[in-house]
């Protein structure tokens, strides 16, 4: 695990992608990926040593259009912030495609732009459009066939265009027609060439259980604060048979109560240093020493040094 505050690579190294996460996921113990939403969290998650991030729906509409996650953040939108994203760390980075943005056409579009930014997986689900945050009220899911079809067409146009994209096919059947019918549905995304599934939001540890046994690809669970599915420890998720566990919106929530702090401490004239990054330890993290040292190789000696403004 790096040093909090040790320098950042300006440029990070290619990652392996999803070459990598595969091979990771088949060593059968527990990949744990934070919830990321720019740039910059997606390089505090690289520095604390985790092996890959996730860039949901919930944090992404929250941080870069201050919206709630129900399906108004467009297709275009995600893949810049994901390209951003990608640019910034060497992780291995799984996207959110929310229902895919459309039919078969728009679910291949959306597959190919996802692998051209350099995502090494996306989630798509068989929520109705417009699709809402899995552990919230309200949600609606279309009919088997269609699940099935949404989830085939982007393993068809991964495969065919031969591309390196881990495909995670998530149900939200749980909340509308019952568990018994969202295990149907992960298994059929599983029998169908999904690599992983994603069941959301069971809403008990029996139900977690069942999920985790089942003969369902590499499964997910998603650790949500304040949600609807209890909070298990990794080595419980690992004994119930789970290869990857999210944390999507724990960097999300901690951010807004330290932005909150912060705001609250410049209005009654406070600066309570030991709550805070340094300037420095910031500057190390977007990569500026490795700037100063690449531009002094390349043309010399800087006179004088950089500074905030």
């Amino acid at each position: 695990m790096a040093k909090p505050g040790s320098p950042t690579r300006l440029f990070p190294p290619a990652t392996a992608g999803s070459r990598g996460l595969r091979a990771r996921l088949m060593d059968d113990t527990l990949v744990r990926g934070p919830g990321v939403f720019d740039a910059l969290s997606a390089r505090v998650v690289e520095e604390a040593g985790f092996e890959m991030g996730f860039l949901g729906g919930f944090s992404l509409s929250a941080a870069s259009l201050g919206l709630p996650d129900v399906g108004l953040l467009s297709y275009g939108e995600m893949i810049d912030r994901a390209r951003d994203v990608c640019a910034a760390t060497a992780l291995p980075i799984f996207g959110d495609a929310d229902t895919g943005y459309g039919n078969a056409v728009n679910v291949e579009r959306t597959v190919l732009g996802a692998a051209r930014v350099g995502l090494a997986g996306l989630m798509i689900e068989d929520q109705r459009w417009p699709k809402r945050c899995g552990h919230t009220a309200g949600k609606d899911v279309i009919d088997r066939a269609e699940a099935l079809q949404r989830v085939t067409a982007a393993i068809r146009a991964r495969d065919e265009h031969g591309l390196d994209l881990l495909i995670m096919a998530r149900s939200d059947a749980n909340a509308t027609h019952g568990f018994d019918e969202a295990l149907w549905r992960v298994e059929a995304f599983a029998d169908a060439g999904a690599d992983l599934t994603f069941l959301e939001a069971p809403v008990s540890r029996e139900q977690l259980s069942r999920y985790g046994g089942a003969n369902a690809a590499w499964k997910t669970a998603s650790m949500v604060e304040d949600g609807k599915t209890p909070w298990l420890s990794p080595a419980e998720l690992e004994d119930l048979g789970y290869s990857l566990v999210i944390y999507p919106v724990t960097l999300l929530l901690h951010n807004i109560f330290a932005m909150r702090l912060a705001v609250s401490q410049l209005a009654e004239g406070r600066d309570e240093r030991d709550r805070r990054a340094t300037f420095d330890d910031t500057r190390s993290l977007v990569g500026w020493p490795d700037y100063d040292a690449k531009l002094e190789s390349l043309e010399g000696p800087m006179e004088g040094g950089s500074n905030g403004d």
